[in-house]
């Protein structure tokens, strides 16, 4: 069954990004003190790790380019945990110090960040989760993508295309997933078996990324080849690009000529010109955008004193949750450069210039 594509982007975003516009940069009049002057507000973004690329390239800029449109006073005070708990905690409790209004959270751990979360609304400054669901049901908003449809999506992909090369049933596949410390990583394994475990290939073998860490994925991916031999692994469920590409590093180091399919997630710029270049099979694009646009006017409205819209509710908390794109060679042109996530000319270096002219990519 064909995939069906379509734009990442969902009604309720766009209420997000256009209600409570003209509340956005409101400020208390009465008394002339700059302090509670609501447009003045500061307003804090943590992230988790630097081993994923989006955070940098795509979330960030994005975030802080709406903040500035909607509230040109408010200033966004930035931290990225580089994968430590810990340090994550000591950033946001350095950002309550300061004084910020809303803290967007994009939690390492989801379970520890439920004493960040606690000690936010004990200063009476609501929590946005952003893209990876914080345990607790405490926070004000959860926004990001409907996480088990990831899982299926890629899973789908693979089982496919392992169908239409005519690989037979019984055939092996290994899973590398996740951090176990990251909630959706649970949700894209679990869409992802939802799918797999009722196809007829079998899972030779799983394991959970610490941190997401490609070196850690490698070094697995190493040892199975090792125990199983290169010539029994026909597919690999990767739960990101990172981790995907972990595995092709792996599989090549390993003398593996035709390579099986790998699956992706994040549609980094890595992942899809390894899908030009024929060593991955697919990514799963998310509208960064509107993932970031959306927390940006969330966090201007709770500024404002008014309450994010929302589409549903996850373990609790009133929740924005936007579609993700699977994306193969073919879709490349009609996602992620017809939305404007990379130019043309940042994917088709002189390496792939030519599989970028045969897939149509301009």
């Amino acid at each position: 069954m064909k995939i069906a594509i379509k734009r990442a982007v969902v009604v309720t975003a766009t209420l997000l990004l256009t209600a409570g516009t003209l509340a956005a940069c409101s400020s208390n009049t009465g008394s002339g003190d700059k302090s509670s002057d609501k447009s003045a507000a500061k307003i804090g973004l943590l992230l988790p790790d630097s081993v994923t690329a989006r955070y940098a390239s795509a979330d960030k800029p994005l975030f802080e380019a709406k903040i500035k449109e909607l509230c040109a006073d408010c200033t966004v005070i930035y931290q990225n945990a580089d994968g430590d708990a810990a340090k994550q905690q000591q950033q946001a409790e350095s950002m309550l110090t300061q004084g910020v209004k809303v803290l967007v959270l994009d939690p390492f751990d989801g379970k520890a960040a439920q004493s960040i979360v606690a000690e936010a609304n004990a200063k009476k400054v609501p929590v946005i989760s952003y893209d990876r669901l914080i345990a607790g049901g405490k926070s004000a908003l959860y926004i990001s993508f409907d996480n088990e449809k990831v899982g299926e999506l890629q899973a789908t992909a693979l089982v496919e295309k392992l169908k239409a090369d005519g690989v037979p049933e019984g055939s092996g596949i290994v899973m590398i997933n996740g951090s176990p410390t990251d909630n959706n990583a649970s949700q894209f394994k679990k869409g992802a078996h939802s799918v797999i475990d009722k196809s007829g290939y079998k899972v030779l073998s799983e394991f959970d990324t610490p941190g997401w860490t490609p070196a850690d994925a490698q070094a697995w991916m190493d040892g199975q080849i090792t125990k199983f031999g290169a010539d029994k692994i026909t597919g690999v469920y990767a739960a990101n690009d990172g981790v995907g590409g972990a595995a092709i590093a792996s599989l090549q180091a390993a003398g593996v000529t035709k390579l099986p399919p790998v699956t992706g997630q994040d549609a980094s710029l890595a992942g899809v010109q390894n899908i030009l270049a024929g060593t991955q099979y697919m990514t799963v694009y998310k509208a960064f955008k509107p993932e970031a646009e959306a927390a940006a006017q969330a966090a201007v409205d709770l500024i404002n004193g008014k309450k994010p819209k929302s589409d549903t509710t996850t373990d609790g908390v009133p929740s924005v949750l936007l579609n993700p794109v699977a994306v193969t060679i073919d879709k490349i042109q009609s996602t992620v450069v017809a939305d404007g996530l990379y130019k043309a000319s940042d994917i088709c270096t002189a390496q792939y210039a030519a599989a970028c002219e045969k897939a149509g990519i301009k």
